[in-house]
């Protein structure tokens, strides 16, 4: 496997990395109502546990307000159960054919809970960029070791995906601190 390869996986993973942080930060509740939110909570639908948004249309028609349209009518408890029991501080309130949720502001306790849990998300995020870049050292050396590559060219490579990793960190960091001042905003 030629140096460029190894590096154009490892660059390939460490986005999938970032992007999932990305998509994990828009489920953390700010004061503001997005269809986002309900991302992460799953439902039991006959059987089988599916995202909300693929029993039910999600609707943002206020800033602190979202509207859970069931396609069916008989998934309008289980919705209500999925979203409490998701324990984000939501709570559905059923009409008989939609349930609206009110997004309440957060008090500054809840904030810095989520800020924690934003950057343990983070965290975690740039494990996966770093095992990804140990992953690829690695391969790089097997390279040098299997004398497919001159010890010059392993350096240059090590030195490269040096270069993604600081890079995607930088990103993941970047969100952090975009996410952070987002959360904390009253």
């Amino acid at each position: 496997m030629p140096v460029k390869q190894v590096l154009s996986t490892a660059e390939e993973k460490m986005k999938k990395s970032a992007e999932t942080v990305r998509h994990e930060f828009t489920s953390i509740r700010t004061g503001k109502a997005t269809a986002a939110l309900l991302d992460t909570v799953k439902v039991d639908y006959y059987g089988s546990m599916v995202p909300v948004n693929q029993v039910a249309s999600i609707s943002v028609p206020e800033a602190r307000l979202l509207v859970v349209t069931p396609w069916e009518k008989n998934m309008l408890q289980p919705i209500a159960r999925a979203i409490q029991a998701a324990e984000m501080g939501l709570n559905p309130q059923d009409d008989g054919s939609v349930l609206k949720v009110p997004v309440p502001s957060l008090n500054e306790e809840r904030r810095r809970d989520l800020v924690k849990m934003v950057k343990k998300l983070a965290e975690e995020g740039r494990v996966a960029i770093r095992a990804v870049r140990h992953h690829a050292n690695d391969e790089i050396k097997k390279l040098l070791k299997d004398k497919a590559i001159s010890e010059d060219d392993e350096k240059r490579a090590v030195a490269d995906c040096q270069k993604l990793t600081d890079k995607y960190v930088a990103q993941i960091d970047e969100l952090v601190t975009k996410k952070e001042a987002e959360v904390m905003e009253v």
